[in-house]
């Protein structure tokens, strides 16, 4: 199984630090540049496959090769993807690359901007968009998994009781773990593991 819906996911790790080459967001400007589906899945495809020419990425997302051309330039102008000129085989060919492999922001960081926090919402609400439109992509196409794959996925849920700085511990544990299983060399026995976090704060109202 290899849809165009998992092959778009966007690598995003948001709040947390790993080692990674990440770029941390806090101006409107680049909030509002990614929140774009069509943005997100072009640069979710340089993420995780590597450098591409405009063409080849319109033909993986089904859109026009000038679209696809204006929204890398767009993501260009706005520090997410680079050239790779040293890849044109001619004048007229043009390679872009990822220059980050995570994108994180913090919205609490906007709460005294306005513009900017309508525009951490925006990107938010399109990435969580794009997180269940996977799912219910999966889901779909689960019964044609191998047999030996469709018992092993996990989707639960837990309510916990935790202080600020406990879920801080949380979400750092969890990072640490789905880090020692990245970039491992592939096996033979191996296929792409999607791994969403979502730790979802939800205080009582106030009596």
């Amino acid at each position: 199984m290899r849809s165009e819906a998992f092959e778009s996911i966007l690598l995003y790790l948001v709040g947390a630090r790993t080692k990674r080459r990440t770029v941390h967001l806090t101006e409107a400007r680049q909030l509002r540049a990614l929140a774009h589906p069509l943005r997100l899945k072009l640069l979710g495809l340089l993420r995780t496959d590597g450098p591409a020419t405009a063409t080849t990425l319109a033909e993986r997302v089904g859109q026009s090769v000038p679209l696809a051309s204006y929204h890398l330039r767009q993501l260009a102008a706005n520090g997410f993807v680079d050239e790779a000129g040293e890849l044109a085989r001619d004048a007229r060919e043009r390679w872009w690359r990822a220059r980050h492999q995570i994108t994180s922001w913090d919205v609490g960081e906007f709460l005294d901007s306005p513009e900017r926090l309508a525009a951490g919402q925006a990107l938010s609400a399109e990435v969580a968009r794009r997180y269940a439109e996977v799912l219910q992509s999966w889901v779909a196409e689960m019964p044609t998994l191998p047999r030996d794959w469709i018992g092993m996925w996990e989707l639960s849920d837990r309510r916990l009781e935790l202080a600020p700085d406990e879920l801080v511990k949380l979400r750092s544990a969890l990072a640490t773990v789905i880090e020692r299983f990245v970039d491992r060399p592939r096996r033979d026995d191996t296929e792409p593991v999607i791994a969403v976090v979502e730790l979802l704060p939800i205080p009582r109202p106030a009596s």
